[in-house]
């Protein structure tokens, strides 16, 4: 074997490329030199011999009737003479050795630009074809250098780059330092490192749970969703294949051995467990914990609104630290969340109320605490006012609307709130009304009164005393009815005095 050949094997294994691959090189490379450094109008080509080991160079002419240019082309009794199969349109190969031996430095080294170019060429092709299936899978790397914030990592076949972009902000590598790193881009670019790997992609999260918990990696436990803010909080939306297996349980592990594996892999970042849900609103109040919510909506199914609304103690606690709470719960559940509280909420309802007393008949479309899809579907179904919408039968609304029976009864009942009470006006006239039907009466009644002068002095005792009782219920304070026959004073005695015995 010759000298060639043993550096053609070498390279072979230390790139791990086809040996055919560096001989096409080798060939592509002396025939670009050759016609180079002889600037002829010969049709040179290199050509590696299988047999010999060696690197031979020849002058293509292609076999024709008639020869025009006697440099790229050769008569059929010629190419006959050296070939009897030879045929009109064949290429016939001179041998040109004794010119080979002439290419000298200068060529030689334009020789080893285009070999070293297209090895390395097939090498990244190689690097690339390798890791392009591998996207999204974890890698173990070591920290060899470090080039304007971006770490470059060992990870075995090549160099990897992980930029300062992709690095969380609770971590600090040294050299030699070995890393855990997801594989997230995979490039064909003629410079620098082709793969690019991370530390803050939800990726790595997911990953890292697959390699905690066995679940996770036989498929029973799926982790539907994962969202992160590197080094501070992330949250996780799993959900189970199997229903005996809770899907967050499994997770967290016995006394939370294995969510705490994966927080110390993260150096401390906090991991909230969240069980999934295909309905957004379900997820989007899962999502929000440790907050309670109260009450979800969706505002707007078309660009994925929803509004959730929690008590005033609870507001803090689901925005969370610079909103950081309701941030991941939105990545998570990919919706746009806007929190609200009650409060707030009853504010809106007043101030919408007060604008209702002038608008007896108020569209459904206008109100803006009702859901608008909610609003088209009445309107549809011939309930387009509140009035309506207050008066609406149960069963109806919840038909109309799909939803459940509670839901239906929290619609009529928030329809009925927002109603404005009766008019005031009218009540005052009804009470004014029936006060002058009383005292119409009173001197019907006086009337009769003066028809017997008897019944006269006893009504002007009774009102007297009445006038001096109390308003109490006390009997006491009650006087009693003069007897017939008895003077008028004998109804009321003095205090203090003894009441008159009959016939003193």
């Amino acid at each position: 074997m010759s000298i060639l050949s043993e550096q053609i094997q070498a390279i072979s294994r230390d790139k791990n490329i086809d040996p055919r691959t560096i001989i096409e090189a080798l060939q592509d490379a002396v025939t670009a030199a050759a016609r180079r450094h002889f600037k002829s109008n010969e049709n040179l080509v290199a050509i590696y011999s299988e047999e010999s080991h060696r690197m031979e160079l020849y002058a293509a002419k292609r076999v024709t009737d008639v020869v025009v240019s006697p440099e790229t082309e050769v008569s059929l009794e010629e190419a006959l003479q050296a070939d009897e199969t030879a045929e009109i349109g064949d290429v016939l190969y001179e041998p040109r050795q004794d010119r080979f031996e002439e290419l000298g430095r200068i060529a030689a080294q334009t020789a080893k630009q285009i070999i070293v170019q297209k090895v390395r060429e097939a090498e990244r092709e190689n690097i690339y074809n390798e890791y392009i299936g591998r996207v999204g899978e974890i890698v173990h790397g070591v920290v060899k250098r470090f080039e304007r914030g971006n770490i470059i990592l060992d990870i075995g076949r090549t160099e990897a780059l992980l930029p300062r972009s992709e690095q969380s902000p609770a971590e600090n590598f040294s050299q030699n330092d070995r890393v855990r790193v997801v594989i997230t881009q995979v490039t064909k670019e003629a410079k620098g490192p082709q793969v690019h790997v991370s530390r803050t992609s939800p990726e790595l999260l997911k990953r890292l749970f697959e390699m905690e918990v066995p679940e996770i990696y036989d498929g029973t436990v799926t982790i539907k969703a994962a969202a992160r803010e590197p080094g501070e909080r992330a949250k996780v939306g799993v959900a189970s294949n199997d229903p005996d297996v809770d899907p967050v349980g499994a997770c967290v592990g016995m006394k939370g051995s294995r969510v705490q594996a994966v927080i110390r892999e993260l150096r401390g970042e906090k991991i909230d467990i969240i069980p999934w849900s295909e309905d957004p609103v379900v997820f989007a109040a899962n999502a929000l914990s440790p907050a309670k919510v109260s009450r979800v909506q969706i505002t707007d199914f078309t660009n994925q609104r929803l509004e959730v609304i929690v008590e005033e103690s609870q507001l803090s606690l689901a925005i969370g630290k610079r909103g950081q709470n309701v941030r991941l719960a939105s990545k998570l559940v990919g919706w746009n969340i806007d929190i609200r509280s009650d409060a707030e909420m009853k504010r809106e309802v007043a101030s919408q109320f007060q604008s209702l007393l002038s608008r007896p008949d108020v569209p459904l479309t206008d109100l803006t605490t009702l859901n608008p899809a909610y609003a088209q579907y009445l309107q549809k179904a011939g309930i387009a006012t509140l009035e309506e919408l207050a008066d609406a039968n149960l069963n109806d609304v919840a038909s109309i609307l799909d939803i459940s029976f509670d839901e239906a009864v929290a619609l009529i009942e928030q329809a009925r709130q927002l109603l404005p009470p009766p008019d005031t006006d009218e009540t005052s006239a009804s009470e004014s009304t029936s006060e002058t039907a009383e005292v119409e009466a009173a001197p019907e009644h006086e009337a009769g009164a003066e028809a017997t002068p008897e019944g006269t002095a006893d009504v002007s005792l009774q009102s007297a005393a009445t006038a001096d009782a109390p308003t109490s219920t006390d009997t006491t304070a009650a006087p009693a009815a003069a007897a017939p026959g008895h003077p008028a004073t004998d109804a009321i005695a003095p205090e203090g005095e003894p009441e008159p015995q009959p016939g003193a």
